[in-house]
């Protein structure tokens, strides 16, 4: 059985979506647009970063669950 990690793309990617959440709300919150837009800028960066580590995760999986029924 293959167990799912988590990478460090993906928990990087998700800290990112979080810092970003946050600015964003801030920005809105005290009226600055400037940082509200880069908060969702951010946001959108950790998205495409914890995909990418996804991505990564899956395809590892995958040539794991290739080698071990070349093994049998």
């Amino acid at each position: 059985m293959i167990m799912k990690r988590t990478n460090e793309s993906e928990i990087k990617g998700k800290m990112r979506r979080a810092k970003g959440s946050i600015k964003e709300g801030a920005g809105r919150l005290i009226g600055d647009t400037d940082l509200e837009s880069r908060g969702r800028a951010e946001r959108a960066a950790g998205r495409v970063q914890e995909s990418m580590g996804k991505t990564r995760r899956k395809a590892g999986e995958a040539i794991e669950k290739i080698g071990k029924k070349i093994k049998r």
